[in-house]
């Protein structure tokens, strides 16, 4: 390319400048720019066609888009909606002095554990009580602590399942959450990344695959990763201003929307041009599909993300009159309109990093964490439900592991108010899009500590959502990468309505 070409300037922006002002960004916003005109489930997905296989051998598809909520630390199951009442019992004993089998000398307590941070995390086995109270609410009856009274409310539309649990003992689970990965193994795509690279889009000025949060929320950007399947499948970050809902591609100021795609336009013509010779760079593909989405997302997203328009009794069912929960019940609010609109995958951070890691002081930190995420959640099934919505959106809340039965007193940690890492037994619950209503999968032991009855590692809960967008786990894998059993899991059947 002329040198004298490369230095012309664009509008008011120099080329060189513009691209490397981009450039770091683009390769994640081109998460949702391959997109479909049919706005539909593809008639065979790039694995099937791989595998030769068609549209009929995939199972039927009962939701169309996913809502997957994530609160990042270890929320404690035993304080929010797997309540035993043997804690009380025995509080103060060691597992060895209560009478029943000791969860630690299990067989299963090391096939379950592996240290992803160099060291076995202290072992701690004095029983600690409930912090808080639970009642059974709902016509199902289902216990749930007294610091959700919101979700308690909405109960009968909850699917729980209480037998998760996950190998990675230190926060990395997070990561394995979404991946399905231990941190010690090489990484792989996350499930919203998966989604995209299955499914279509049905709107094609926004994309397939959207994370609600901030990049301080993650600590890194592996959550909404596409790793492998290359930067056009990896998640968008999308802010909730307006006027600037993208980190990349905005406007500088005295910069009009016509100047702005002449600039585009260029930009796409010198990068068309640098295609032809190199066409196997899927990061220039990509940035050319991202110059056109961001372009698109400039005139789409600022209806998406007013807020205003939406009613005072909306804003209010998701906590948006009280500074508390505003944050995230405009997250979720977001996470709505873009499920409303066609966006397939939003991944909605619902806590800072490790804000739930509760190692002490358990009891004031989460009872203020649940009173910032309650009321919006339970907003979200409500306002799912009322419009018509819920019956093919599926809302996932997940966490990276629970919390121990036994009260933390370490080395390192003297002051004997909370409760430690806990991957061998946690809940998460599900909602809306062909799950069952009003239903509790699985059990922990008496204690809460092993996933007892029906444990599911994370990827099953992978396979059941890919199964109810319509896509087989199996089919979803490229031929040059070998993917483990433990990747695809296995849809939990038991929990489909």
């Amino acid at each position: 390319m002329n040198s004298k070409i490369t230095s012309t300037f664009c509008g008011r922006v120099n080329r060189r400048g513009f691209m490397s002002g981009l450039g770091m960004g683009f390769g994640s916003l081109a998460a949702g720019s391959l997109l479909m005109d049919d706005g539909i489930v593809r008639a065979t997905s790039p694995a099937d066609q791989a595998a030769g296989l068609g549209a009929n051998s995939k199972p039927q598809a009962r939701a169309k888009n996913v809502i997957w909520v994530f609160l990042s630390g270890g929320v404690s199951h035993l304080e929010t909606f797997d309540p035993k009442p043997l804690l009380n019992k025995f509080a103060g004993k060691t597992y060895d002095e209560t009478g029943l089998s000791n969860p630690q000398k299990l067989p299963i307590y090391l096939e379950r554990s592996r240290s992803g941070v160099g060291f076995d995390r202290e072992v701690i086995s004095k029983i600690m009580p409930l912090q808080i109270g639970y009642q059974r609410r709902g016509q199902s009856g289902i216990e749930v602590s007294d610091w959700l009274p919101h979700l308690g409310s909405v109960v009968d539309d909850l699917c729980i399942v209480r037998s998760m649990y996950t190998t990675d003992n230190d926060h990395n689970a997070e990561f394995q959450f979404h991946t399905g990965r231990h941190s010690l193994d090489e990484q792989q795509p996350t499930i919203g990344s998966w989604i995209s690279y299955g499914l279509g889009s049905i709107n094609e000025n926004l994309p397939r695959f959207v994370f609600l949060g901030q990049y301080k929320d993650t600590r890194v950007k592996r959550n909404f990763d596409a790793n492998y399947l290359g930067p056009a499948h990896a998640g968008i970050e999308l802010s909730l201003d307006p006027s600037n809902p993208l980190p990349f591609g905005r406007r500088t100021g005295g910069v009009t929307a016509h100047e702005q795609k002449e600039q585009f336009a260029l930009i796409d013509a010198w990068n068309r041009a640098t295609a032809q010779k190199h066409p196997d760079d899927d990061q220039l593909q990509a940035r050319m599909k991202a110059y056109e989405l961001a372009y698109r997302m400039q005139m789409s997203a600022p209806e998406v993300l007013d807020l205003a328009s939406e009613t005072a009794e909306t804003q209010q069912l998701y906590g948006m009159n009280n500074p508390a929960t505003e944050l995230y019940g405009k997250r979720l609010l977001t996470a709505r309109r873009l499920a409303e609109r066609g966006v397939r995958f939003s991944l909605v951070y619902l806590s800072d990093y490790g804000e739930w890691d509760s190692h002490s002081n358990i009891k004031e930190l989460h009872a203020r964490s649940c009173g910032r995420v309650d009321k919006p959640l339970a907003g979200l099934i409500k306002d799912l439900k009322q419009r018509g919505m819920l019956q093919d959106t599926l809302v996932v809340c997940a966490t990276e592991f629970g919390r121990t039965p036994a009260l933390e007193v370490t080395s390192l940690n003297k002051a004997g108010t909370g409760r430690d890492h806990h991957p061998h037994g946690f809940t998460i619950w599900m909602a809306g899009g062909g799950v069952k209503a009003g239903y509790v999968h699985g059990a922990t032991d008496e204690l809460g500590f092993h996933a007892a009855e029906q444990p599911h590692y994370v990827t099953d809960i992978h396979a059941t959502t890919l199964k109810l967008l319509g896509l087989d786990a199996r089919q979803l894998a490229l031929p040059t990468r070998k993917r483990l059993e433990l990747d695809y899991g296995q849809p939990i059947d038991d929990i489909l309505a």
